[in-house]
This record gives structure tokens, sequence and C-alpha cells, in this order.
């Protein structure tokens, strides 16, 4: 199964940028590709951004367009998150996911790295 490691967080000031980092252990064969998640303190895991090679494809949660950035790259399997101009509600535990399809046919987030903490302070 692959393996999923985050790195980058930290704490910054609103404003801020900072760069995630997930470094997989093999390529993920799957048309959903991989995302990244947030869960913030007494909130669900939610989606924040997902990018399937296999088509071409990003998405974006609306909190984070315009401000967050992901991207691949395959060859060094590592799927990064770029995060600028950050908000106190983008503070979290940021978690790197392998999607893949559900019985339902909807990609989610089934293999999951161990996260890695942000937090933006005013």
């Amino acid at each position: 199964q692959v393996q999923l490691m985050e790195s980058g967080g930290g704490s910054v000031q609103t404003g801020g940028s900072l760069k995630l980092s997930c470094s997989f252990s093999q390529y993920i064969f799957s048309g959903c590709g991989m995302g990244w998640y947030r869960q913030a303190p007494g909130k669900e895991r939610e989606l924040v951004s997902s990018i399937s090679s296999r088509y071409s494809s990003t998405v974006y949660a609306d909190s984070v367009k315009g401000r967050f950035t992901i991207s691949q790259d395959n060859a060094e399997k590592v799927l990064y998150l770029e995060m600028n101009n950050l908000k106190t509600e983008d503070t979290a535990v940021y978690y790197c996911a392998a999607m893949f399809e559900n019985s339902a046919l909807i990609c989610e987030g089934q293999v999951w790295g161990q996260g890695t903490q942000v937090t933006v302070s005013s």
C-alpha cells in the first residue's frame, strides 16, 4: 500500500504563505488522483484541493480558490500545496490523501498521511 508523508506545516501570520509537501512511496494508479484535506478543531475533515494527473484536472474548495495551488511531481513522487494569503480560518491539520472511487463511484481519500499542522495567527 502506498505510504504518504507530509511536511512543510508551521505557524504564520495572516497574509503569509506556506508550501506543504507530501512524499508518496509509489505512483497512484487512480483516476481520482491525490488530494489535500484539512481538519480544524471541532470540525469534520474537508477536501481542500485535489489533482488528477490522468485527466489533467484540479479541484479547489471555494474557501481557498485563488489562494491555494495544488501541483504534483510524479517523477519525484511529491504532491504540493502552495498556500498564499493565509487566513486564521485556514488553521487546521492538513492531510495528504490518495483518492479512489468508493462504492458510489465518488472519489474520496482512502489512504492518508499523518498530517501536518498549519496555524495562522492574526
